[in-house]
C-alpha cells in the first residue's frame, strides 16, 4: 500500500477506500490568513486616527478632500481589500467546519467569494471614485 516500509498502518481503510489525501492548500490558507490578519492591525489604528479626525468634518467636502490624498486613498483600499479577504478566508473555515451538507456547503462557499468580491470591488471602486474625482 506504501513505498516507505512500516507505513502500511497509517492509513484507515477510509483514506484507502476513498482515495483521499491531502489537498495541499492548508498551508497556504493558514499563512494568507495570518499575513492578512497582521496587515490589519496597523491599517486599523491607521482606521480609527482616520475616522477620528473625520468625527469633525465640516461637511462631505472635508471628507471627500481627505479621502482625495493619494496615501490615504492608497491605505484604504488596501484596508479595504485585506478586510474582505481575511474575513472570507474566516467564514471559509466556518463553512467547512460547520456545514455537512455538501450541496449547502458548496452554495455557501461559492455566495461567501463571490459576495466578498463584490463588496471588495465596490469598496475600491467608492475609494477611487473619492479619490479621482476629489482631485479635480
Amino acid at each position: 500500500m506504501s513505498s516507505y516500509p512500516g507505513q502500511e498502518g497509517l492509513r484507515t481503510p477510509l483514506k484507502v477506500a476513498r482515495g483521499w489525501g491531502s489537498s495541499k492548500t492548508g498551508v497556504h490558507h493558514w499563512w494568507v490568513q495570518r499575513v492578512t490578519a497582521i496587515a490589519l492591525v496597523p491599517l486599523s489604528i491607521w482606521f480609527l486616527f482616520v475616522l477620528g479626525g473625520m468625527l469633525h468634518a465640516a461637511d462631505y467636502a472635508a471628507v471627500v478632500a481627505m479621502v482625495a490624498q493619494p496615501v490615504q486613498a492608497i491605505l484604504l483600499i488596501v484596508f479595504t481589500v485585506c478586510m474582505f479577504w481575511h474575513g472570507a478566508l474566516g467564514l471559509q473555515v466556518i463553512i467547512e467546519d460547520y456545514v455537512h451538507t455538501r450541496w449547502l456547503e458548496v452554495t455557501l462557499a461559492i455566495a461567501l467569494r463571490f459576495g466578498a468580491f463584490l463588496g471588495a470591488l465596490a469598496s475600491v471602486m467608492a475609494v477611487l471614485a473619492l479619490w479621482l474625482n476629489g482631485a479635480g
